[in-house]
């Protein structure tokens, strides 16, 4: 018979169990609480029992299993099981006390807020990122430091993270870097996402062809940039984020990016709230998956009340192809004025 405690293991979602015990060993917690022991063999330690009272020691710690088995109370498990029965707790309520969310998430905030600032201090230093910024079109350095644009040149975040005291598992956890320590978003211009003025997520845009463009592990949160535009009455909607950067280098401040033509529950939330007429201004694709995704977000916008148009490019095109290929800021107000509702 599998005991309640295991089966309630099974069917925890959303925390990683083995990174949590990774970066605190059973024997570690113990001794925080406290716990005095003495070796017992090559991967053992012996102490008396904290979970009931004894005179003689018969509670054994295996740090090469990292569990423990008490041959008094007859009781075992790992470190998980162990705050659950002393703390007399449930599974979620152990992950918690051991991993706080508030605290996992200050932190997270921070890590990543030192990433993307160091990736901005890059930038200037590696001709091959500006030039890739000026073949998307991307010129006005004042635009590219109020969207805090960076470059990840690769070998060198490891160092620069770890010697402001994150450790490399919490790097790893983060999906900063891969297993051998490489930076994961390698030779990419990188994007940091914010909601509600904290970073959330780093995105990467290759600059060749030999890697694919990336999110960290996580959501991509809401509607890019949306606190600058959630008041106008009329938003224009694009897709990608270099869409997002030639729109406003070329004078429209309207504008906010879906980081993909599929909508998260936040992003259509947000498209909803207030009185907004929502231009969608999606990929002109061959196959036209774009215009699609374009007219069923419309649709979906119309039941609920909220005007949306679907602006039509020339054929290929997208925003940022559209002014890089020649276009200008009175030809894209022309596309607008003639968008479909």
């Amino acid at each position: 018979m599998i005991p309640d405690w295991v089966r309630e293991a099974k069917k925890a979602v959303g925390h990683d169990v083995e990174t949590l015990k990774g970066r605190l060993p059973l024997l570690e917690y113990l001794r925080r609480q406290n716990w005095t022991s003495r070796r017992a063999g090559r991967f053992e330690y012996v102490g008396l029992c904290p979970l009931h009272k004894e005179s003689r020691p018969s509670f054994y710690v295996n740090t090469r299993k990292d569990v423990f088995y008490c041959h008094g109370c007859g009781q075992g498990g790992d470190l998980i099981r162990f705050v659950q029965l002393s703390r007399q707790a449930s599974f979620r309520q152990s992950l918690a006390y051991l991993d706080p969310p508030i605290h996992r998430e200050a932190d997270w905030t921070a890590l990543l807020k030192q990433a993307a600032e160091f990736y901005q201090q890059q930038l200037d230093r590696y001709p091959e990122a500006l030039e890739y910024l000026r073949q998307r079109g991307l010129h006005d350095p004042a635009l590219i430091r109020e969207l805090c644009i960076g470059y990840a040149p690769g070998g060198v975040l490891r160092h620069q993270l770890t010697t402001q005291g994150h450790s490399f598992s919490v790097l790893r956890e983060a999906g900063l870097i891969n297993t051998q320590g490489t930076d994961a978003l390698y030779q990419r211009i990188v994007f940091p996402l914010r909601q509600s003025e904290q970073i959330v997520n780093l995105y990467g845009r290759s600059i060749g062809t030999a890697f694919a463009h990336r999110f960290l592990p996580g959501g991509k949160g809401g509607l890019y940039a949306w606190e600058k535009v959630r008041h106008c009455p009329q938003v224009i909607l694009v897709e990608g984020l270099f869409d997002y950067a030639v729109l406003r280098q070329a004078g429209f401040s309207n504008v906010t990016c879906s980081l993909g033509t599929h909508l998260n529950a936040d992003q259509f939330r947000q498209l909803c709230d207030g009185p907004h007429t929502i231009y969608i201004v999606f990929d002109d694709d061959i196959n036209q998956s774009g215009q699609q995704a374009a007219a069923q977000l419309a649709h979906r916008l119309a039941a609920q009340g909220i005007p949306a148009c679907r602006v039509l490019l020339p054929e290929g095109h997208d925003p940022n192809s559209f002014f890089v290929g020649g276009g200008d800021a009175r030809q894209f107000q022309s596309l607008l004025e003639a968008a479909q509702l």
